[in-house]
């Protein structure tokens, strides 16, 4: 697939069908993730790779609990879920379903990486910096294998109850909580500002 029609089609995709995706797929989309740059090639980037239904489950979980009581607040402050913004309102139901459905996907991918640049005083800084274009270059490898993914921030909702479960070193972060697997809705488009409302030539104007 060419790499602007996967971009182009990158849906975030929070609905999944139960079959699975085999190991050779998630390697090929972990090795597209080793592919994308860091400061100083410094690669600091490790990947969990989840697939263990029990795991899941106890993900699903803790992910609910954190979740659902923001959702509602969410929904008593904007009088009700048909009062949202359509966009706001489909990806609020997306993640309610996602976090309700998790142990049925078939594969979730943890992106993350402790502070290793630079050498002689790592920052961490830099983490996001290495996590996030390889973070992104999952969405995309999925997408150009026909899986569907999406960039989630459940981590950020239970990130101690993550390190404890599966075992990541207290030194490491948590910078994306990837869900992967054949997707049971369609791809794009996307719908995204025209390009001439963010272009500034020369200097800033408007």
């Amino acid at each position: 697939m060419d790499v602007f029609e996967a971009m182009e089609t990158c849906r975030a995709i929070r609905f999944f069908k139960k079959d699975p995706v085999p190991d050779e797929m998630i390697e090929k989309i972990i090795y597209a993730a080793t592919r994308a740059p860091s400061p100083g090639n410094s690669q600091g980037w490790d990947f969990v790779i989840v697939t263990d239904r029990g795991v899941k489950e106890k993900l699903s979980h803790t992910i609910r609990v954190m979740l659902e009581p923001a959702v509602h607040a969410m929904e008593v402050v904007r009088g009700g879920f048909d009062k949202m913004d359509p966009v706001e309102r489909r990806m609020l139901k997306g993640a309610l379903n996602l976090a309700e459905t998790l142990p049925d996907v078939p594969v979730i991918v943890l992106v993350c990486g402790k502070a290793v640049y630079p050498p002689d005083a790592p920052a961490e800084s830099f983490v996001w910096s290495a996590l996030y274009p390889a973070a992104q270059n999952i969405l995309l490898a999925a997408r150009a294998l026909g899986l569907g993914s999406c960039m989630t921030t459940f981590h950020s909702l239970c990130e101690a109850d993550l390190h404890h479960l599966l075992g990541i070193p207290k030194d490491m972060h948590v910078g994306a909580f990837i869900p992967i697997g054949w997707p049971d809705i369609e791809f794009g488009p996307l719908a995204r500002k025209p390009i001439e409302e963010v272009i500034h030539r020369e200097k800033w104007e408007g």
